[in-house]
């Protein structure tokens, strides 16, 4: 197999600025399962938000298909002016409190995993890295008027929660982020990730309230600072506006009356199982929904 080393370029000064630190490294990746927004909220509220830096930039020629997701090119009047190519990124980013961290943004690489993979781990392993770090949010039959759940996950059950949704096993189809979560575990690397349970009825849009309550929890968890005033001011918007929807649609009042009686009842039981076939069914729903969507961009 080909050097992993070739699939990256870096910057010696921002390199050495990390070396010793420990990082933390968030990987937030376009492409796979993302309900309700989560993983691209967090990622652009980042980077609109914090200080960074590029440190190491991945060869997306060699990652990225372009006919499957192409970029978006812009044409004024009789000529092509613009183009935006994607790009994946590892960024030295300082939060709200001056501490740093790194986080690995763009588009889930479709193609060499297992070299991009190994890429990525080598780099880590280079400066020093404590802890790798992911978000996302799935589908689920949840109303929007409860409390929201979070799945917690890790390559060492000290690094995650009393999940809220026991799921004894199950076969989805599979994201870049996981299998690096895997061979990071399978390499001695701490990794950890917060998977928001979005309701299913809101899962194609961006759903705020998914992205504060992960952001909130990894703050809480590995002690990075990051940027909450804008996700809290739109999540209390967002609600504001689902509420005077729900009390103008009574099909929708329906359905939130059914789910919030289902949640409800499995909570008093103190947790839930969902079946092997409603959790993967909801995942495939979504990917196939997913795609038409990117295909008719």
């Amino acid at each position: 197999m080909t050097d992993p080393h070739s699939l990256y370029t870096f910057s010696p000064e921002a390199w050495a600025s990390v070396q010793g630190t420990e990082p933390v490294m968030m990987h937030l990746l376009e492409g796979y399962v993302d309900a309700g927004g989560v993983t691209r909220t967090l990622a652009e509220q980042i980077l609109e938000h914090c200080e960074h830096t590029p440190l190491v930039e991945f060869d997306t020629d060699q990652l990225h298909d372009y006919r499957a997701r192409r970029p978006t090119m812009t044409f004024d009047t009789s000529r092509w002016i613009d183009v935006t190519m994607p790009e994946l990124t590892l960024h030295k980013v300082t939060d709200a409190a001056g501490h740093d961290f790194l986080l690995l943004a763009g588009p889930e690489p479709d193609a060499q995993w297992t070299r991009a993979v190994d890429a990525i781990l080598e780099v880590a392993r280079g400066l020093g890295v404590s802890m790798l770090v992911t978000a996302s949010g799935v589908p689920m039959g949840v109303p929007h008027t409860r409390p929201l759940l979070v799945t917690t996950h890790g390559t060492r059950s000290d690094l995650t929660g009393e999940n809220p949704i026991l799921i004894d096993r199950v076969s989805v189809p599979g994201s870049f982020s996981a299998l690096l979560e895997i061979r990071a575990g399978e390499r001695g690397m701490a990794a950890r990730g917060f998977v928001a349970h979005v309701p299913h009825y809101l899962a194609q849009g961006t759903f705020t309230p998914a992205a504060l309550r992960v952001a909130s929890m990894i703050s809480d968890a590995v002690g990075i600072a990051l940027p909450l005033s804008d996700l809290e001011d739109t999540s209390t918007a967002t609600l504001q506006a689902l509420g005077k929807e729900l009390s103008g649609d009574s099909d929708l009042a329906q359905l939130i009356t059914g789910l919030e009686a289902s949640y409800d009842e499995l909570q008093a039981k103190g947790n839930s199982v969902p079946s092997v076939d409603e959790i993967g069914q909801a995942v495939e729903r979504f990917l196939a929904e997913h795609d038409e969507n990117r295909g008719e961009a």
